[in-house]
């Protein structure tokens, strides 16, 4: 492999990290922050336990029940 074809792959690969990049930053700005944090899993498997042992009702009973 010559000086010359190293010079176009590293200029070929840093064009392709630029697109990368852009890509990225264009999904980022339709993206909203869903890092969930040890009280949101904690949540999530207290809704679990509770569904599970039928402690919830359906949306359409919830409706009824509020008269909606």
């Amino acid at each position: 492999m010559g000086q010359q074809e190293v010079k176009v792959n590293a200029r070929e690969m840093m064009t392709r990290l630029a697109r990368l990049q852009a890509d990225l930053d264009f999904i980022r700005g339709y993206v909203e922050d869903i890092t969930l944090t040890e009280d949101d899993i904690q949540s999530i498997k207290q809704a679990r336990r509770n569904l599970k042992e039928g402690k919830t009702i359906s949306h359409d009973k919830l409706k009824k029940q509020l008269s909606l």
